[in-house]
């Protein structure tokens, strides 16, 4: 995948947001150093737009979109970040995810290529369609386990107001 590199990223940073080695990113790119406004390669992650899905989140319709060829595909309800820890806004990619990551994150984490967010499942599904969590997107069980089946990493994710 090719990132375009941003005022205040390093190569730590994008080693963190894309769940990369720094020594990965850096043999991708031929020891190239990591200047605002460069193309650089991200190894391991397919271009966005050869995969056919993108995801919208509308964090104040509490609604996660799939898009398939740019229709709508499919629609899930969603719970966000509250007050203090509000879900980020921006465009982002899903780097990884893990099969039941335990404690109040349910049966799927798929990470968003921002260090510490991510789409999840949870253990308490009474909190979705409210303003809870610590920033991330969570979803019921089921819905996010259906959206990982759906959408391969490397996934466009659009997150707005």
């Amino acid at each position: 995948m090719i990132h375009i590199v941003k005022r205040g990223e390093t190569l730590a940073s994008l080693s963190a947001d894309f769940r990369r080695s720094q020594s990965e990113i850096i043999a991708a790119n031929r020891g190239k150093p990591i200047i605002p406004g460069q193309a650089i390669v991200i190894p391991g992650l397919p271009e966005p737009s050869s995969i056919p899905f993108s995801i919208l989140v509308s964090v104040s319709r509490k609604k996660l979109t799939i898009f398939r060829n740019g229709k709508v595909f499919k629609t899930y309800p969603i719970a966000t970040g509250k007050m203090l820890t509000r879900t980020p806004f921006g465009t982002f990619i899903i780097v990884n995810r893990e099969p039941n990551p335990g404690g109040p994150f349910g049966a799927m984490w798929l990470s968003l290529s921002k260090r510490g967010y991510g789409i999840h499942g949870t253990n308490k599904p009474s909190s979705i369609g409210q303003s809870v969590s610590k920033g991330c997107i969570r979803m019921y069980n089921k819905d996010v386990l259906e959206l990982a089946r759906i959408i391969p990493n490397g996934t466009l994710t659009i997150i707005r107001p």
